[in-house]
């Protein structure tokens, strides 16, 4: 099975991050999800990173450092995502794609309301900011 890579970026500005509602016919629809999107051809993660924060949140990334890299099966999909925190930004993060977004708070996410690859995401992110 071929393993999908996808740059991950959790967006953060204090405590928050700003999170988007999956469509409910996209895989794991009806979840939310940090932004992010496939790695194409020829492209590293960190580009891909840039491209799809300005076609999805309408951002231009200053800063970012890597956070986790994360495999995982879903059975019918596996991925690798490729994790970054973007806390660093130029614009006002808002779903450019039409697709509902918001700031959470780090501390109160609920690990439930994300797909299963992003509970480890989660954890790594109240830990850097727990460090910080």
């Amino acid at each position: 099975m071929k393993v999908v890579e996808v740059a991950v970026g959790v967006v953060i500005r204090g405590h928050q991050t700003f999170v988007c509602l999956r469509s409910n016919d996209k895989h794991q629809g009806g979840k939310w999800e940090f932004p992010g999107g496939k790695v194409e051809a020829g492209e590293s993660p960190e580009q891909a990173l840039f491209r799809e924060l300005q076609e999805e949140i309408a951002i231009e990334i200053t800063h970012t450092d890597p956070l986790i890299t994360i495999a995982h099966d879903y059975g019918d999909k596996q991925v690798k995502l490729i994790v970054f925190i973007v806390d660093g930004f130029k614009g006002e993060p808002v779903g450019n794609e039409g697709q509902p977004g918001k700031w959470l708070s780090i501390d109160t996410l609920d690990a439930s309301a994300f797909p299963a690859a992003n509970v480890a995401i989660i954890e790594a992110l109240q830990g850097y900011i727990a460090n910080k």
